[in-house]
């Protein structure tokens, strides 16, 4: 039924101003925007709205995941350019909030300005 049908992902953020400013400057994303939302343009040809809503509550899990080759160079890039990353209890993470686990992925978590909860990842 879908199969031909554009198909995108949306999230909701407190301040879409401010939003624009941390997908487009900090992440380094094509952020284009309309009065009502933002389209945030992926590699690949995806794209992610950002809406405004009042009262916004934050996502309580990951809405969006960076697969990148080298974690260790991601992470430091983040870090340098103000993002800080969480850090959960009974994960096994380092102090920059990196876990290696015993699985397939590395990965660390980060939250945008409105709290939602994005991942950077590398497969092994």
């Amino acid at each position: 039924m879908f199969a031909d049908t554009k198909t995108f992902s949306a999230f909701a953020v407190d301040d879409l101003a401010q939003a624009g400013k941390f997908y487009g400057a900090t992440l380094g994303l094509e952020v284009s925007g309309q009065d009502r939302w933002l389209t945030v343009h992926l590699a690949g040809g995806g794209e992610i709205r950002v809406y405004p809503r009042p009262g916004h509550i934050p996502a309580a899990s990951t809405v969006l995941m960076f697969q990148v080759d080298d974690i260790e160079a991601a992470v430091g890039e983040l870090t340098r350019r103000g993002v800080g990353f969480e850090h959960y209890d009974g994960m096994d993470q380092d102090e920059r909030g990196v876990t290696r686990g015993g699985g397939p992925i590395i990965a660390a978590w980060f939250k945008d300005p409105a709290g939602n909860i994005l991942e950077v990842m590398q497969e092994r």
